[in-house]
C-alpha cells in the first residue's frame, strides 16, 4: 500500500521511503540516544525491563552486544538476575560494557569472536556453556549493514560479507547451540530478523536476502527442534534508534524528522523497545510460541 510519501522522488530515482529501506531498517547493532533524539511522541521508558528477576539463574548467551541492541539486551537479561555470555568483534567495546554490567551487579563475561568465523562461534557458545554448565537462551543477534546498491551494482565481497554475518552468523549459532540445548532438555533461541526479511527494497537486496534467510532457518529449525522442549523464534524491527541508522541517515542526507512520518507508528524505535521483545519471546510468557517471526514494526507490515 503506497502512502503520501510514495511519490516523493528526488531527482535520483530513489524515493524517501526506498532511502529509508537504505538506510537501515531493522539494523541490530547500536549504541542507543537519548530519547530525545527520536521524535513526533517519542515513547517514555520507564526501564529496559522489570527487576522481577525473572530469568534469575538463567544462562543467556548474546552475540553481537558490544553496543545497541546487543548491549541493551545483554544489560537487560543481567538485571533480570541471568547470566550473560556476549561476543562481539571489539574488544575494547566489549570490555567496557562487560565492566558495566558487573559495577550494576550483574552477571556477565565477554568472549572476541567474530561470527563470520564458524570456529570462533564454535568456540564462544562451548565455553559459555563449559563455564556455565548449561544454555537456556540464546540471542543470536550480530548483523552489518552496508551503503544501498541494486543487485547488479554490488560487489561480490560486499554481497559475501553481509551474507556472512548475517545469515551464515545465524546458521553457525544455531549449529552449535542446538546440541546443547538438546542434551540439557530444552531452551530458546531468538533470530534476528528485520522487515526487510519481509518485503524487498531495491537497494537493499544483499540485506533483504540475508534477513528472509533469518526467517527461513528460524521456521526450518523450529519444526525440527519443537520436539526437543527447543523454541526457535525471529523479531522482524522497524528503524531502531542506532549509531548505524543515523551514520545511513546522514550518507542519505536525511533526517529523522523527514523520515518518521513515513512510519505508520511515526517515530523511530528504541533499543530498550527490541530488548523487551527479545525478553518476552524468551520468558515463558510466550511458551508455546515457536517457529514465528514477531512482528516490532508499530504496524509497518499489517
Amino acid at each position: 500500500m503506497r502512502s503520501r510519501h510514495d511519490d516523493d522522488i528526488p531527482a535520483d530515482g530513489v524515493s524517501r521511503r526506498e532511502l529509508l529501506a537504505a538506510a537501515g531498517l531493522g539494523l541490530a547493532a547500536s549504541l542507543a540516544t537519548p530519547a530525545a533524539a527520536n521524535t513526533l511522541h517519542p515513547v517514555e521508558l520507564s526501564g529496559s525491563a522489570n527487576t522481577s528477576r525473572r530469568f534469575a539463574g538463567k544462562v543467556v548467551l548474546i552475540t553481537g552486544a558490544t553496543y545497541g541492541i546487543g548491549q541493551t539486551t545483554a544489560e537487560a537479561f543481567a538485571r533480570e538476575g541471568a547470566k550473560v555470555a556476549f561476543c562481539g568483534r571489539t574488544e575494547e567495546l566489549g570490555r567496557k560494557v562487560e565492566a558495566g554490567i558487573r559495577s550494576a551487579g550483574g552477571e556477565a563475561s565477554y568472549m572476541r569472536a567474530d561470527v563470520r568465523e564458524p570456529a570462533e562461534v564454535e568456540r564462544f557458545v562451548a565455553e559459555t556453556a563449559s563455564r556455565y554448565g548449561r544454555l537456556d537462551i540464546a540471542f543470536n543477534n550480530a548483523g552489518v549493514f552496508m551503503p544501498p546498491r541494486e543487485v547488479q551494482d554490488l560487489s561480490i565481497e560486499e554481497y559475501r560479507n553481509l551474507i556472512a554475518t548475517n545469515l551464515d552468523g545465524v546458521f553457525y549459532s544455531m549449529k552449535y547451540e542446538l546440541p546443547i540445548m538438546r542434551r540439557q532438555g530444552g531452551g530458546v533461541i531468538v533470530n534476528m530478523a528485520s522487515v526487510s526479511g519481509h518485503r524487498g527494497f531495491a537497494h537493499t537486496p544483499h540485506y533483504s536476502a540475508s534477513k528472509h534467510g533469518v526467517i527461513g532457518l528460524t521456521k526450518a529449525a523450529a519444526v525440527a527442534n519443537a520436539m526437543h522442549n527447543i523454541r526457535i523464534v525471529s523479531l522482524s524491527p522497524l528503524a531502531v534508534d542506532t549509531p548505524m541508522l543515523r551514520e545511513s541517515f546522514a550518507f542519505q542526507n536525511v533526517t529523522y524528522e523527514q523520515m518518521a512520518p513515513n512510519f505508520v507508528t511515526p517515530r523511530i524505535m528504541m533499543t530498550d523497545e527490541i530488548a523487551r521483545a527479545v525478553m518476552f519471546l524468551a520468558s515463558e510468557e510466550s511458551s508455546f510460541v515457536a517457529g514465528m517471526d514477531l512482528d516490532v514494526t508499530g504496524g509497518q507490515l499489517a
